[in-house]
């Protein structure tokens, strides 16, 4: 199997700061990680390749320094890692973002053999869109299991995938042809600590960096802020509340205590309590 895991380098959200003149993010300073919810998608496409063998491609679409994020993949375990880095793709949305790693895609399948299986985390901590999997898909013309909790199996003969999908409503087992895209949940699965040989091979490992020629980018105006048709109208903190927490202390009935108050702090409250108490024992009326 040849499983393709898409990453991101996003600033540590823990250390996020607005800057309260321009209104946008202060990212000088701040340390960049892994997105946390990639990490569950290498180690589901790491888990398959225990199983099945093969090779794992790590992708990512960012600056030089997103250099760093790809070793730290390597060191996970993974056989390869592509950086798509050029200066046209400064400001991409979900959109142009789409269109280049998708391309990429097409690209790594032609140097390194087609995918099976194509790995993102359901969503980044800096966007929140959940819409770069799914995009990718939509470019490419491959399945997609989106929210995916577990791979229940693959059969690499049929090539069929079954997995677990969670849903409002509950799990849905869904099963398709491969190969597909999978968006993995956070906390689905223990990511492994990377041995010692994987650290030093991620050391002197050559990254290959591709420009969009490289990867096979046709059209440039659909890279970068030419292609992103999303416009961030303003990025703000969310106002400190002038008002304080209060402290309830009770050593014998702390939950009566924070009861009493909550009701002296809304009194409104416990009266419209009240009166769905009442409903709801006199049930509904009228003619059944």
């Amino acid at each position: 199997m040849h499983n393709i895991v898409c990453i991101k380098q996003v600033p540590d959200s823990a250390q996020i700061r607005v800057h309260p003149v321009t209104n946008t993010i202060m990212r000088q300073g701040v340390p960049t990680i892994i997105n946390p919810y990639d990490l569950f998608a290498l180690e589901a496409a790491l888990g398959l390749r225990d199983r099945f063998g093969g090779e794992i491609t790590v992708l990512t679409m960012g600056p030089p320094s997103a250099e760093e994020s790809l070793r730290k993949a390597l060191t996970y375990g993974a056989d390869r890692a592509v950086l798509l880095t050029d200066r046209c793709f400064a400001g991409s949305d979900t959109l142009a973002t789409t269109y280049a790693l998708a391309t990429a895609i097409r690209k790594i399948g032609e140097e390194y053999g087609p995918a099976n299986l194509i790995f993102t985390g359901k969503q980044t901590i800096d966007g929140d869109t959940a819409q770069v999997g799914p995009g990718i898909a939509k470019r490419l013309g491959v399945g997609q299991l989106t929210y995916v909790a577990k791979v229940r199996s693959v059969d690499v003969a049929n090539e069929t995938i079954e997995a677990e999908r969670r849903s409002e409503g509950g799990v849905q087992v869904l099963h398709t042809r491969l190969p597909c895209l999978i968006t993995m949940l956070e906390a689905t699965n223990q990511i492994r600590r990377g041995a010692m040989a994987d650290a030093l091979r991620a050391a002197r490992a050559k990254i290959v960096k591709w420009s969009a020629q490289d990867a096979g980018v046709e059209d440039i105006s659909k890279c970068g802020l030419k292609g992103s048709p999303t416009v961030v109208k303003r990025v703000f903190a969310p106002p400190a509340r002038a008002e304080r927490a209060a402290l309830v202390e009770s050593a014998e009935q702390p939950a009566q205590a924070l009861i009493d108050a909550i009701f002296l702090h809304q009194p409104k409250l416990e009266t419209d309590l009240a009166a769905l108490a009442r409903d709801a024992r006199s049930g509904p009326s009228g003619p059944c």
